[in-house]
């Protein structure tokens, strides 16, 4: 078997075969299939797409390429939530302690952002003392003790999926729903999980903006999960607009905190308890999703939700005082800048993407995975799509270091942001579908 040959084969729209999939995927730790081949092979792929057949052998064969963690001496259903990403898009450090205090554990393996886009796991550092990098051992026992764990890839996880996410990044076949497919599963199904609810994202801060791609990535994902034997549930959610009332790391954390003291944005808080419903039902702790939901309100109201995730931040290492006190532990902006809008009326947009760059100027985001970023860094949103403003009125905050942000360039990129019209614009539909 030459690899040379399978490329070839798959460049002229032909399918692989479940072991041969299994050998470039072996080859990639073993350097039997060099970074060059892979990289043509990814290429192929992007343009001649692969059967569901070879979608499922190429996720089994990633998932496999390290260790599956069996977590089935802990009682209960274990469930986790994957969201391809968004713009204020916090619904993590919800959901999570919500389900965990309904008697679902959540063992989450998370991502950092990238782009326009944010990552739970830089969220969660901007909590001072809080790790990420717990081996095995311990995310076994934070699970069993706290009822979620979270934490960041390890060595041990679907480590070709590591090799392939580089190379798709550097070669521009970052789109290929195959080879997201086969990253997202890979990673989840190693996690220990009986069953993974999927929040699939479309809009303007997407990864998928258009609908028919995100209802196509929705679809492969819940069909190649189920044929793997894991119930997969997915939900289309809306992102043309921020999610929330702010954007980056401590100031998401901040506001995901406010939600599970029971405040919080109505939009926010909507997204989070759907997802946390659907994790209940999925895993067999609900009858349906009204009775789900209910549950999932009652955490927030008697306290048992921010408990859980007072437990994990301490199980990790953090300031557990962050949930009574979150604007005296985790870290301030050194420099606030007001954005006021010139003109009256009602904001009929507030476009998630150019939000989300300006907050990358600001330094709450990367350019690329290993760059460092200012935890202190993003916005705060005082209006939203839907609201009437005056001339002058601020409508934002920008929270950033004057030494090492791009403040001008986040203005410039947040103002294309937003549209003002003299009529409000249609109310905003979150919840889109259910596959």
């Amino acid at each position: 078997m030459r690899a040379v040959d399978l490329i070839r084969r798959k460049r002229d729209g032909g399918d692989l075969t479940a072991a041969e999939i299994e050998f470039l995927v072996r080859g990639i730790a073993t350097g039997e299939v060099p970074d060059y081949q892979w990289a043509a092979l990814t290429m192929a792929i992007l343009w001649r797409g692969m059967s569901q057949a070879e979608t499922a052998a190429l996720v089994a064969a990633m998932l496999h390429s390290g260790t599956v963690i069996d977590l089935s001496d802990i009682p209960g259903p274990k469930v986790d939530k994957h969201s391809t990403g968004g713009v204020g898009d916090k619904t993590s450090l919800i959901l999570a302690p919500i389900a965990a205090a309904c008697g679902v554990t959540v063992p989450m393996v998370s991502g950092r952002g990238l782009g326009h886009t944010g990552g739970t796991l830089d969220k969660l550092e901007s909590i001072p003392g809080f790790r990420i990098d717990l081996d095995l051992a311990a995310y076994r026992r934070i699970a069993r003790e706290c009822g979620l764990v979270l934490i960041g890839q390890t060595a041990e996880i679907a480590p070709a999926d590591r090799v392939l996410y580089a190379l798709r990044d550097a070669t521009a076949t970052v789109e290929s729903i195959p080879l997201i497919t086969a990253s997202i599963l890979s990673k989840k199904l190693a996690e220990g999980i009986d069953a993974l609810v999927l929040d699939v994202k479309t809009g303007d801060g997407a990864f998928m903006s258009r609908e028919e791609d995100a209802r196509r990535l929705a679809e492969s994902m819940a069909g190649i999960g189920r044929e793997l034997g894991k119930p997969v549930q997915v939900v289309l959610t809306d992102m043309n607009a921020p999610l929330g009332r702010t954007v980056g790391n401590a100031l998401e954390v901040r506001e995901s905190i406010d939600c599970l003291r029971g405040g919080g944005p109505a939009d926010l808080l909507e997204v989070s308890l759907e997802l946390a419903a659907e994790m209940l039902l999925i895993g067999g702790v609900a009858a349906d999703l009204a009775a789900a939901r209910d549950r999932c309100r009652r955490a927030i109201a008697d306290g048992s939700a921010l408990e859980r995730f007072r437990r994990v931040v301490a199980a990790q290492g953090g300031d557990p005082a962050v949930c009574d006190d979150p604007d005296g532990v985790l870290p301030r902006p050194r420099a606030v800048e007001p954005f006021r809008i010139d003109r009256p009326g009602f904001i009929t947009r507030m476009l998630a993407w150019p939000v989300g760059q300006a907050s990358m100027l600001l330094g709450a985001g990367r350019s690329r995975v290993d760059a460092p970023i200012d935890p202190a860094a993003g916005i705060v949103l005082h209006r939203q799509v839907g609201e009437h403003v005056a001339a002058g009125d601020v409508i934002a905050e920008l929270h950033y270091d004057p030494r090492t942000a791009d403040v001008r360039g986040a203005l410039a990129t947040f103002e294309t942001a937003i549209t003002v019209a003299a009529e409000p614009p249609p109310p905003r539909r979150l919840i889109l579908d259910r596959l």
